[in-house]
């Protein structure tokens, strides 16, 4: 009988889940979780301000978040720009987001802020909200997807996964995927093949399904270079132009 000499060490174990959500459990630190979700990088002092700590502190929660795996930097000039390390990062934020219970609102700004994320925002490089659902139940309804489980529209299936990517999402290319989807700024043909075109998760806020992937990433990236989509201010919160609304009612 052969006997096995492999070494501890050559093996690996289980997921040390119990470290990342340390990492994640600090006030400061999730709120700088937060204010990456959207794919953007943003300098250390932005985040200070975004976690309400100073430079000094927010340095030191960073190197902790670089060390976890949870964020990469990128140097700058002077500068050092720091961003989540993937959408997976950006999914485990989301799916935090979907079972934790909302802080109180004691002021106005904080239920403005509130009520726009809600409303449309990024989730890390696509859309998500009422406008990322919207959006996609106009690509079912114009032909641009078809939806491939006898389900209508973008209902959570019972078995979907809350906030989360979703292994198997019940979407196909439909029969004028090439003429919407080049309406609204994405060739299907030049789309890099490293990335899934097609990807969903269900909405930690709408509770149905949003567009991810490569096909949610062109399209959040169309809009904003087209200024049908802008920016919200030091948040994740994005909202649609007057001529933005115009053109994606006529779309879709």
């Amino acid at each position: 009988m052969e006997v096995c000499r492999c070494k501890h060490g050559d093996m690996d174990g289980d997921a040390d889940v119990a470290r990342v959500a340390a990492l994640m459990a600090e006030p400061a630190r999730a709120k700088v979780l937060m204010a990456l979700a959207d794919g953007r990088s943003l300098p250390a002092s932005l985040l200070a301000s975004e976690a309400g700590v100073s430079p000094q502190t927010v340095s030191a929660h960073l190197h902790k978040l670089l060390d976890g795996g949870l964020v990469t930097v990128e140097r700058s000039g002077r500068h050092r720009y720091y961003g989540l390390a993937g959408p997976a990062v950006a999914a485990a934020v989301e799916a935090l987001a979907r079972l934790a219970k909302p802080e109180p609102i004691r002021s106005l700004r904080q239920s403005t802020r509130a009520a726009a994320l809600r409303e449309a925002r990024t989730c890390y490089d696509h859309l998500a909200g009422r406008l990322g659902v919207a959006l996609l139940e106009g690509l079912v309804r114009r032909g641009a997807l078809i939806r491939t489980d006898g389900l209508e529209g973008t209902e959570r299936r019972p078995d979907d996964p809350l906030a989360q990517q979703l292994p198997d999402g019940p979407y196909a290319l439909g029969p004028n995927a090439t003429s919407v989807f080049e309406a609204l700024g994405v060739d299907l043909a030049t789309q890099p093949t490293r990335r899934p075109l097609l990807r969903f998760c269900v909405d930690w806020s709408e509770q149905r399904h949003h567009l991810a992937g490569q096909l949610g990433a062109a399209i959040a990236t169309s809009l904003l270079n087209r200024h049908w989509l802008h920016r919200r201010p030091h948040q994740r919160a994005v909202y649609l132009s007057d001529k933005g609304r115009e053109e994606l009612e006529q779309l879709l």
